[in-house]
């Protein structure tokens, strides 16, 4: 099994983080490069970029849940 290590984390990072940018872009009504910021500076983006927390393992949706309740 491929296990994800922190180097791997970051490989997959962006993906995550345009994924939940769109929808907190859609949701909020900002413009994408604001919601991009939004992620960056959230703590669910700390916990994310944290591999032990699992959280990449979310999909779009279950972040975007994570976001609002922990931004």
């Amino acid at each position: 099994m491929n296990a994800i290590t922190p180097e791997k984390l970051y490989l997959i990072l962006p993906y995550k983080v345009s994924q939940l940018a769109m929808l907190i872009s859609k949701h909020l009504d900002l413009p994408i490069i604001d919601a991009v910021r939004t992620v960056y500076r959230s703590n669910t983006y700390k916990m994310l970029a944290d591999e032990e927390t699992k959280l990449w393992h979310l999909g779009p949706v279950a972040l975007y849940e994570h976001y609002q309740e922990f931004h």
